[in-house]
């Protein structure tokens, strides 16, 4: 080939580069264009519409359940507790004589969270002696109400306990267990209700000013949108509850009066946190009016700036008892490190912490003793949702990726999960890998249902894919034609996944569909990407837990007592 006709040739390549450059440009900005267009004509269908666009999408199929024998006595409080060990000493005594004290987070925690264990530590290196003997203290961080648990169930005591508030040394006296009170405060905090400047403003407004009562008066009335946490395992949250009881019948917090106000009140609570924690991240995305907090917690948290702090209930001054009945000299150590608590040094540590504020505040005088607070749970736990009934779809991941202990721990959290599930709410069940399968139609979770649910657990397998979203559609779907019949209940899904996903409905379309439909999907984690499952949660305000193997029984059982 000459030289010429090279040149010709190399002009002719380049031609045909530009040309076909150009035509996948083309092509890209149809495609672009094309999947722009028809996420625009998805966004504009109706809630039916998306959930029929996207159910024609997924392979759905129904298997025939078996019934298997089901366990109708209760798990035992001391067999749902993990081990111990779960929960790791924060300070580690070494002394001749040494106790172990049970602390609640808000003060045996991280950074601001760490006054007691500051204290401790200080203790420790003070060189003080019982008889010639070296003591000391060391401190294992622990939630109040689980605390008590361990020490109502004896599976585990320490020397000393430590909760928020004297509800839980009551509570743990009321049910066979044994504390007696050493000291009435270590330190100083109050329970309350923030509300964001705007909603604060609106109260004083409509109701003259801003407190629990107009809070509660404007609740009932829908002017604003509330959370609060489980009062089984949260202080704030147990507090809150019979505060609210009191509010409504001062005189007998467990009257048909307190019960009607309190439904009447739940009713238009959309959301129960599972722990502080998740109603702090709640209270951080700024989507409620009003939640409850401790002050400390609220004072040491820059992004709660935008909320006001409103006091209730009985003050969090953080009580110390003796657990049972302590040998002398441990008896001694206890009396030292709660005088060394109280010391000025201690106290002004603890003023820098975010405790010791709002002194002034003497809180409600309503009845706190552990039967009032035992009968005030049952209630709660039989009208939290205020006569509606619950209908909920629990999603099970089957993929390959859960098998191993990931799908153990699956069927073991669903099959003593179920016996805190109340026998009149509405359950169905559905697994998913590549495909989708119906496991358990939507039924009453009688005897019968329950031992449907369970057999279809136990005979769960994993093989293939992970098609999260294409679960949630059938599950949604599922609760959206239930609905049909039931058109006042409340409807929930529980996905149960290691949050991984590889194929099937894009999020794109299926998050527009979960946030139109207001159904709350709590997600459980097993060996999980806890993010994914938390921003799945976070879309209509659920709550999101991380269900490792050692702890999975008791999570399982705090969350289903809360949401069932």
């Amino acid at each position: 080939m000459n030289k010429g006709n090279v040149v010709k040739f190399a002009a002719g390549l380049a031609i045909i580069f530009v040309v076909v450059l150009v035509l996948v440009s083309f092509v890209s900005r149809i495609g672009s264009n094309s999947g722009q267009k028809d996420m625009e004509t998805y966004n504009n269908k109706s809630l039916n519409e998306k959930l029929d666009y996207l159910s024609n999408k997924i392979n759905v199929t129904t298997n025939t359940p078996r019934k298997a024998s089901i366990e109708l006595t209760p798990a035992s409080l001391y067999d749902e507790l993990p081990e111990i060990d779960k929960y790791p000493i924060s300070v580690s005594g070494t002394g001749d004589i040494n106790i172990e004290i049970f602390a609640s987070p808000e003060k045996s925690g991280a950074n601001m969270d760490g006054w007691i264990l500051e204290v401790a530590e200080d203790f420790n290196t003070m060189g003080y002696t019982v008889d010639g003997k070296t003591i000391s203290v060391s401190i294992r961080n622990i939630a109040s109400g689980l605390g008590a648990d361990y020490i109502i169930s004896k599976k585990y005591t320490p020397d000393a306990f430590t909760p928020s508030s004297v509800l839980w040394g009551n509570l743990i006296n009321a049910q066979g267990g044994s504390v007696s009170l050493k000291a009435e405060r270590l330190v100083g905090n109050v329970a309350g209700i923030l509300v964001n400047k705007t909603t604060k403003e609106k109260l004083e407004n409509i109701y003259g000013k801003a407190d629990t009562q107009a809070v509660l008066k404007a609740v009932v009335n829908n002017e604003m949108v509330m959370g609060y946490t489980n009062p089984l395992a949260s202080s704030t949250g147990l507090n809150f509850l019979l505060s609210t009881l009191y509010y409504y019948d001062p005189v007998n917090l467990l009257s048909a009066k307190a019960k009607e106000g309190f439904t009447s009140f739940q009713n238009n609570v959309p959301y129960v946190a599972y722990t502080t924690m998740q109603m702090r991240e709640s209270a951080a995305s700024g989507k409620l009016d009003g939640m409850v907090m401790e002050y400390q917690t609220y004072v040491n948290d820059k992004e709660l700036s935008q909320y006001e702090f409103i006091p209730f209930g009985i003050r969090h001054d953080n009580p110390l008892y003796e657990v049972g009945t302590l040998a002398a000299e441990k008896k001694a150590v206890l009396d030292k490190f709660t005088e060394f608590c109280l010391n000025e040094s201690a106290q002004t540590l603890a003023k820098e912490y975010g405790f010791n504020e709002l002194d002034t505040y003497q809180g409600e005088d309503y009845n706190t003793s552990g039967s009032t607070a035992l009968q005030a749970l049952q209630l709660w736990k039989e009208n939290k949702d205020g006569g509606k009934d619950i209908i909920a779809v629990f999603v099970a991941d089957v993929s390959g990726s859960m098998n191993g202990d990931a799908i153990i721990q699956l069927k073991k959290s669903l099959i003593n999960g179920a016996q805190y599930i109340n026998d009149n709410n509405y359950i169905g069940l559905v697994s998913y890998s590549s495909d989708v399968t119906i496991e358990v139609p939507i039924a009453k979770f009688d005897i019968n249902q329950r031992a449907y649910f369970q057999g279809a657990v136990e005979d769960l397998q994993t093989v293939g894919g992970t098609a999260t979203y294409d679960g949630i559609t059938a599950g949604i779907k599922m609760l959206q034609e239930a609905k049909e019949n039931n058109p006042q209940a409340k409807l929930m899904l529980f996905l149960l996944s290691d949050g991984e996903t590889n194929e099937g409905l894009s999020p794109k379309y299926v998050e527009p569909l979960v946030k139109e439909s207001g159904i709350p999907i709590y997600t459980i984690g097993y060996n999980a990407n806890i993010e994914a499952l938390k921003k799945i949660s976070n879309i209509n305000e659920a709550s999101s837990i991380n269900a490792d193997s050692d702890d999975v029984i008791y999570k399982i059982k705090s969350l289903f007592n809360a949401q069932m």
